[in-house]
């Protein structure tokens, strides 16, 4: 039984509850009134001052109730559980430049704000570069596939992002090639080129992440060269960075283009139009899996839903211990605040720290806490006090800067991330957009999360050995909503038991009916979980694999019954059932490999207010119709896909004979 459960009620009464019990006893203990006071109406003048006293006496019960569950939250905090705070998403983001820009280039700088309107109508929310990057004039004009035999071109499928397209064809060969054609008015000039990846997940079969060796280095299944042409022939080109790991996940690649001038505008292959041409060439192709890929953006960076407070007067210390200072904006984002203080020789900066128990008395720390946004100084045993400056009273703790921002919020949909918060000079305002949406963000920890938390924690320490312990943590991740943990399964391996492998489920808090976690928000998940398992265990992070589930179900309605409206709540009730996040016999989303149990669809169907009898009702799943009155299995592992069901809805009286 969960320990809120167990939290005793000291007095379940409630105002309604003292009044009537009051009227009730006036009788009994005030009989010599009874001549006279028989009105026990709301407008006697004496029912007004049991109302009051009712009244006073709730507000005392509401208060003495509070104590059990005061009592959970001080236990929480002994054992060191405290909210999570909200996390911010991510983002990338496209800078086109102006065609009439008289320069070549721009550098988009390091924290340049773009946002985008909040889902919930609030302020606007604001995401802000992690790295600073060169914007080139030269738009990307063309891209085609060369698979060692002829080209394609996938410009249109590039630019609308939606359907995969393999770079170097179905069967990767030494010479196949992904090429792009830029178009200027001038040569391109020699500049830092940035392009951003995106591959399509759903080649891989599923979509997955090893967490093996996330510190060594990450070998490409292929060798690829990137080139420019100079007119006659192919030259190397400088990769300075290359995140895809040869286009085979998501990630960006930094290229370091020739002299103004080298790279000489040609027609190459299936586009006639001549273009500045640069292109990717398989040298060595050991591809396990074709590569797909959704789309290749230049100019583009990855952003942070958050934004860069400077230069914040907290206030001044006056010298006593465990003093407390609050910044004027929250969440804050881990790691982001730089504090200085002034005890008189100038502004010198602090560290933060978790807690103050390794601290000695000359240790400048300070621990703060991400949510309330409150900065607390040590005692002066653990941890230095900061000295009172009498030249700067009220001023010398000053936040130098720290970023703030958070939320579930922050996922907002593709091409929302749009309106430049302070103009950047040769950037065209109105092309500025993330390509996909932004993943990544969550609201800070509920108490009642922390509650289901703490018995997980105590009893895991932190470390992920049993399947209960990765499912916990993984849910611990923002924006985590379920996991599932299969021991001795490897994804490469189906149905084959292998020692050593853990493969985690995870699903993310999507708003769709079959929501899937990108690549980023599994790499998340496998950092949070690396440090936490065995050194003998093999981890994989996955994403859900959904089978397809239609309810096909003729239903006999009540005579005053709306049948278009009683359809729409038998479909919405089905959805509502088998969905992955909500639905289930509990509500907390349909069970991992859960059994289709027949009589409770039906009796699914049949709580619905207006329907009579069913006369018939049918499970199909992923096109295979099963049996009437027969339990559904599905794999091990897997959730349902809910499609539109098939409802045929009439009146009972029709049906009865004349």
């Amino acid at each position: 039984m969960p320990l809120e459960d167990s939290l005793p009620v000291i007095d379940d009464r409630r105002f309604e509850d003292l009044l009537t019990e009051v009227r009730q006893r006036i009788p009994r203990y005030a009989p010599e009134w009874r001549p006279v006071w028989n009105d026990l109406n709301d407008n006697d003048p004496g029912i007004t001052m049991v109302q009051v006293f009712a009244w006073l006496a709730d507000l005392l019960v509401y208060r003495m109730n509070k104590i059990p569950a005061l009592g959970y939250v001080k236990f929480l905090q002994l054992i060191g559980i405290e909210l999570r705070p909200a996390e911010p998403a991510h983002a990338e983001i496209t800078f086109p430049l102006k065609s009439t820009h008289p320069l070549p280039f721009v550098i988009v700088p390091l924290g340049a704000q773009v946002s985008a309107e909040s889902p919930t109508g609030g302020a606007p929310l604001v995401f802000e570069t992690d790295r600073a990057i060169y914007a080139l004039r030269a738009s990307l004009a063309s891209v085609q596939t060369f698979d060692g035999f002829g080209y394609l071109p996938v410009t249109q499928d590039n630019a609308e992002a939606v359907d995969p397209w393999e770079p170097f064809g179905p069967d990767p060969i030494d010479g196949a090639a992904l090429l792009f054609g830029f178009d200027d008015s001038v040569p391109l000039p020699q500049a830092e080129l940035t392009l951003m990846v995106w591959v399509d997940d759903a080649s891989a079969g599923v979509a997955r992440v090893s967490c093996d060796v996330p510190t060594g280095p990450a070998f490409a299944p292929a060798r690829l060269r990137w080139e420019f042409w100079d007119g006659t022939v192919w030259q190397s080109l400088t990769t300075l960075k290359d995140d895809t790991n040869a286009f085979t996940r998501t990630g960006a690649v930094l290229l370091k283009l020739p002299p103004a001038g080298q790279m000489v505008p040609a027609a190459i292959g299936a586009d006639a139009a001549p273009h500045a041409w640069i292109r990717a060439r398989v040298e060595r192709a050991q591809f396990e899996r074709a590569p797909s890929l959704r789309a290749v953006r230049a100019n583009t960076a990855t952003a942070t839903q958050a934004e860069t407070l400077r230069d914040e007067v907290l206030g001044g210390s006056d010298g006593s211990r465990d003093q407390v200072l609050t910044l004027s904006r929250t969440p804050v984002l881990a790691d982001s605040l730089a504090l200085e203080v002034d005890e008189g020789s100038g502004f010198v900066g602090w560290q933060e720290v978790e807690d103050f128990f390794g601290a000695g008395p000359d240790d400048t720390v300070y621990v703060l806490n991400r949510t309330s946004g409150q900065v607390t100084f040590g005692d002066g045993e653990n941890g230095h006090i900061p000295t009172a400056n009498p030249d700067n009273s009220g001023g010398n703790i000053v936040a130098r800067s720290y970023r703030v921002g958070g939320g579930a919020a922050g996922n907002v949909d593709a091409t929302a991330v749009k309106t430049l918060v302070a103009s950047l000079a040769g950037v065209d305002d109105n092309a500025v957009g993330n390509v996909f949406a932004a993943y990544g963000g969550g609201d800070e920890e509920r108490l009642d999360e922390a509650k289901q938390r703490a018995p997980q924690s105590i009893r895991s320490r932190d470390r992920a050995v049993t399947s209960g312990d990765f499912e916990e943590l993984a849910e611990a991740v923002p924006g985590i909503a379920r996991a599932k943990a299969l021991p001795l399964s490897h994804p490469d391996f189906p149905g084959v038991q292998v020692p050593g492998v853990v493969t985690l489920i995870v699903v993310p808090n999507g708003t769709g009916p079959s929501p899937l976690p990108s690549e980023g928000t599994l790499r998340t998940v496998c950092a949070a979980l690396d440090a936490k398992r065995l050194l003998t265990t093999e981890l994989y992070v996955i994403a859900p694999t959904y089978q397809t589930v239609q309810v096909a179900v003729d239903v006999l309605a009540d005579d005053d019954a709306d049948l278009a409206e009683l359809q729409r709540q038998i479909a919405t009730t089905l959805a509502g059932y088998f969905h992955p996040l909500t639905g289930g016999e509990d509500g907390t989303g349909w069970p991992f490999g859960g059994t289709i149990f027949y009589s409770r669809v039906y009796q699914r169907v049949f709580s619905v207010v207006g329907v009579t009898s069913i006369s018939s009702l049918a499970i199909t799943l992923d096109g295979d119709t099963k049996p009437t009155c027969t339990d559904v299995p599905i794999a091990v592992g897997a959730l349902i896909a809910f499609a539109e069901p098939t409802l045929t809805v009439g009146y009972a009286s029709d049906q009865e004979p004349a």
